[in-house]
């Protein structure tokens, strides 16, 4: 029987992630109601991730907007990253996300998540998932 290479639609190309993993990390207030709020990063999702090219317009948009970006990283399309969230790759830097962008024509299915520098830096650690 002949090889037959899977099945997804044309003209799409295969994205590999093979620069590293990211943790993704939501900030909740872990205190009891009435109290002074705590914040705490809690655990959402480990991607892989593929570095892509930040680009001039985006980079002088962010300093426009007062956001200094600094990377942009490419993962498969998995969980809610959202805006409020905190990204960690392997080495254990901390960004901010600032932006993501469902990518086209690509598979699997990914998006773009543009990576802002950030002011707080967050006790961050152990496997707490929510």
């Amino acid at each position: 029987m002949p090889w037959k290479a899977p099945a997804r639609p044309n003209n799409e190309i295969t994205q590999s992630y093979n620069d590293g993993l990211v943790t993704i990390y939501t900030i909740s207030d872990i205190a009891k109601p009435g109290y002074k709020p705590v914040t705490k990063p809690v655990k959402k999702a480990t991607l892989r991730y593929e570095e892509q090219r930040l680009g001039l317009q985006r980079y002088y948009s962010g300093k426009q907007a007062q956001v200094e970006i600094e990377r942009v990283i490419r993962t498969p399309r998995a969980g809610d990253v959202n805006s409020q969230d905190i990204a960690v790759t392997e080495d254990g830097r901390q960004y901010q996300v600032d932006l993501v962008q469902s990518v086209m024509d690509v598979y699997p299915p990914s998006v773009d998540i543009t990576l802002a520098k950030i002011e707080q830096e967050y006790e961050v650690g152990g496997d707490d998932m929510v």
